[in-house]
């Protein structure tokens, strides 16, 4: 039974599992988008998670903390001069897990991992009241020119190769 136990082990030894995790949060504080497995994806969801708590705080010890995981130092600064001023507000949820659908060769389940960019300003209830009583603008429909209907005279073709009925009027469309 697996009672009390928190992480996916990933079919991976711990070093093997760990030295992974770091690599990949690297890469995702790196390019802000990693393409993985959906189980990895999970675990790295959290530990990333963790990581930008850690550049939330912005001490010392947090600094040394992250800088112990992350593998880049270059990556590590990013983090704590840029990274962490697009989540301030925000309290958790900073990695977005889309899924893509399975990989061609093994079938395995794949997500994309993003960080969530910064966040704009919210509107507050009353700007949000404010635009209820307006009505949405509605997209213009461009004017359709009407073809007037003119009368087929005897003996021409209509359409395909039909003939109109002699001393008729037909109408064309």
């Amino acid at each position: 039974m697996r009672h009390r136990k928190a992480a996916r082990k990933l079919g991976r030894n711990t070093s093997h599992r760990r030295g992974m995790l770091r690599n990949m949060i690297t890469s995702l504080l790196k390019h802000e988008q990693l393409e993985t497995t959906d189980a990895k994806a999970k675990e790295l969801k959290r530990a990333a998670e963790k990581v930008i708590t850690l550049a939330k705080r912005g001490d010392l010890h947090a600094r040394r903390r992250a800088l112990a995981y992350v593998q880049e130092k270059a990556v590590t600064h990013r983090l704590f001069e840029e990274l962490k001023d697009r989540y301030t507000d925000r309290q958790g949820g900073y990695v977005r897990i889309i899924k893509k659908g399975v990989r061609k060769g093994d079938s395995a389940p794949v997500s994309i991992v993003q960080l969530l960019p910064g966040e704009e300003k919210k509107k507050t209830k009353r700007e949000k009241a404010d635009t209820k009583g307006k009505p949405k603008a509605k997209k213009e429909e461009p004017k359709k020119t009407e073809k007037k209907s003119q009368p087929i005279k005897e003996g021409t073709t209509r359409g395909k190769g039909k003939k109109a009925a002699p001393g008729t009027k037909e109408t064309q469309e």
